[in-house]
């Protein structure tokens, strides 16, 4: 089954640049580790900051564009990741490694299947 990993952090969580170096060096371990485990799909990526972001809705006809992301959570979306895991469970071991969950979160959201 695919999971798309919902990379969050909370932006009033600063690193230090030693903290950030050492946090890029776990990424990288991660995501060998897990294209070596055969479940990390092409088409993950870091995401630009905040500020660059726009919510889109269409209402009565008129598209509304807001500033940055809309969501009730200090956490922010950074990035994202596609895996294909055995199960829930593997995909929440997967995720427990990602080096972001230590002050972050993965939001972990399976795809539908294909028809």
């Amino acid at each position: 089954m695919k999971y798309l990993f919902l990379i969050c952090r909370d932006p009033a969580i600063r690193l230090t640049p030693q903290e950030r170096a050492s946090m890029q060096r776990g990424v990288t371990a991660w995501v060998e580790e897990m294209e070596g485990r055969g479940v990390l799909l092409p088409g993950g990526h870091e995401l630009r900051p905040l500020n660059d972001a726009r919510t889109v809705r269409v209402r009565g006809g008129e598209v509304l564009v807001a500033d940055g992301p809309f969501a009730e959570t200090k956490e922010q979306i950074g990035g994202f990741d596609i895996l294909e895991c055995a199960d829930l469970e593997e995909a929440v071991e997967v995720a427990s490694k990602h080096p972001v969950a230590r002050y972050g979160s993965i939001d972990v959201r399976p795809f539908w299947d294909s028809v």
